[in-house]
């Protein structure tokens, strides 16, 4: 019988398998070859006898005191007397229409929301809610201002004037509104009071704008149905009337 493969290849020196490259190197750790027979660091556990959690919460309580006093120490001056920390007072006074309202609102509340969910007034509109569009516009001291963006609290004190304030009394509408009427300005009629408020706000600053003082005193005020020249005919008739 002959022999087989593996035992002459055995006699002939060859191996039974393709080489491993691993082979070329010794069963002991890689770190060893690169750096030396270095010895082993001593095991450290994380918790130590040493520590207890009764000690470790002493620890943490005392720091904490230790903070505190230092930071009392350094801002205070002797015979100093502080009050303590108050919350934002929540209840405010505003002057909405001509009426002082009593208001409880919270300190974070635009005036768009308490003008329109608190007291009713919902002729100002939300558009954008980031002052962009224009059609939330009131008068504030008689100066247009967007109340999506400005805060209840920032307005304390001042004489806060809607859409729903600009008619008289008696109901007769004011020249304005009733020159966009004349001029078909209105169409889906959203941007109408921000129109309407941004155009009373010029006329009480300036009763004789140019063409291009009321384009500019109109620019923040976006509509969607694009009857811009609608309104900027109204702002000029409406001025020939005050």
């Amino acid at each position: 019988m002959s022999e087989d493969a593996p035992n002459r290849a055995a006699k002939l020196g060859i191996p039974e398998f393709p080489p491993d490259p691993a082979d070329d190197f010794e069963w002991v750790p890689a770190t060893r070859q690169v750096a030396g027979d270095l010895s082993e660091p001593p095991l450290i556990d994380w918790r130590t006898a040493s520590t207890s959690r009764r000690a470790f919460l002493r620890g943490v309580v005392c720091s904490g005191v230790a903070v505190s006093a230092s930071a009392h120490l350094f801002t205070l001056r002797p015979g100093e007397a502080r009050a303590a920390v108050r919350g934002v007072e929540r209840l405010v006074t505003l002057h909405i229409n001509g009426r002082a309202r009593r208001v409880d609102v919270p300190p974070s509340e635009t005036l768009a929301q308490t003008i329109r969910y608190r007291l009713g007034l919902t002729g100002t509109k939300i558009g954008c809610n980031r002052a962009e569009c224009g059609a939330c516009t009131v008068l504030a001291d008689d100066v247009p201002i967007y109340s999506c963006s400005t805060l209840t609290h920032q307005v304390r004190g001042k004489a806060i004037t809607t859409v729903e304030g600009v008619a008289e009394p008696d109901g007769t509408l004011h020249p304005v509104q009733q020159a966009f009427i004349d001029e078909l300005g209105p169409q889906c009629g959203f941007c109408t009071p921000g129109q309407v408020m941004s155009a009373v706000g010029l006329l009480k600053k300036n009763p004789n704008p140019t063409v291009d003082q009321a384009r500019r005193a109109l620019s923040g005020n976006l509509c969607r149905c694009g009857a811009y020249h609608h309104y900027l005919a109204g702002v000029m008739h409406a001025a020939g009337r005050t």
